[in-house]
């Protein structure tokens, strides 16, 4: 009974914010999704991940264990779902980046907030960042075909990740108003993010939601699986395990969903994933944190 509570208290918050916006929109009031997308991709997270890096107090041994396998698993899951969407004759462009790239950010960066504190924050961080390059990397190359080297360089996130990281490893601080400022930008992120994936669910087309379910399902068990035994093998402490696999397990992100629009790949079909995959997530991601806590 307690578990269930402390799980209800954890992912409540998570799942209220993001209904929070999907009301604001149902009800008919207006939120402009691409600006607010823009404000926490170019500054309120970008803010958040740096300081988040720079305070950081992660024992080297538990990052760098963190680090490997967080790549290790990021490389089975691409490698699963790139054979997978070939060998079912799935669309490319379409597919795969959405099985591939999870909600790190909405939804897992708060889940493990508020399931781990600030250490799971710290580490979850740590799983975005990597996550977050591969996206905008190889995921944007994947959709697009081309103009992923120039996107990296002109992404603000990339680069809080880098001077973070940068920081990290020389020990440095900034000063303290410097610092103070940039943790209160970066505070904004968490909800706002949230209450965005509301807003952009409530705005999704459903179409094909049987496929989307089915290949949704085949996502959620796959990545689970590949994180708990790459964190088995790495020996994770348990709370970077803990994060690790919760933050493989998110479901499709929304910015799958604007990165095919904007590329001429099927939206509407990477639409039907988010809401699928967000949908199965509400009941499946207590079940793996009552699993993992």
């Amino acid at each position: 009974m307690n578990l269930t509570v402390t799980v209800l208290e954890i992912v409540a918050p998570v799942f209220l914010l993001a209904g929070i916006g999907f009301a604001w929109v149902r009800v008919g009031l207006e939120y402009r999704i691409q600006f607010v997308t823009r404000l926490a991709m170019t500054l309120s997270l970008p803010c958040l991940i740096f300081v988040s890096l720079m305070q950081t107090r992660i024992d080297p041994a538990a990052l760098t264990a963190l680090s490997l396998a967080s790549v290790v698993a990021y490389a089975a899951v691409t490698v699963l779902f790139l054979l997978f969407v070939r060998l079912g004759r799935l669309e490319t462009r379409t597919y795969s980046a959405p099985l591939i790239f999870g909600n790190t950010g909405n939804l897992g960066l708060p889940l493990a907030l508020f399931a781990f504190g600030d250490a799971g924050l710290s580490y979850a961080i740590i799983v975005f960042a990597i996550m977050a390059l591969w996206s905008y990397t190889f995921g944007i190359w994947l959709v697009a075909g081309s103009g992923a080297f120039g996107k990296v360089l002109r992404e603000p996130l990339v680069w809080g990740t880098v001077l973070g990281a940068l920081f990290l490893w020389q020990g440095w601080q900034t000063p303290v108003f410097l610092t103070n400022t940039l943790t209160l930008v970066g505070q904004m992120a968490i909800p706002m993010m949230l209450i965005t994936l509301g807003v952009a669910v409530a705005r999704l087309s459903g179409r094909g939601l049987m496929r989307a379910a089915v290949l949704s399902t085949l996502k959620l068990a796959a990545c689970t699986g590949i994180a708990w035994t790459v964190g088995r093998y790495f020996e994770l402490d348990p709370v970077a395990f803990g994060v690790l696999v919760l933050q493989v397990a998110t479901p499709v992100a929304v910015t799958s969903y604007l990165i095919a629009e904007k590329y001429g790949a099927d939206a509407q079909a990477v639409a039907g994933l988010v809401v699928a995959s967000t949908l199965i997530s509400v009941g499946a991601l207590p079940l793996i944190l009552a699993a993992v806590l």
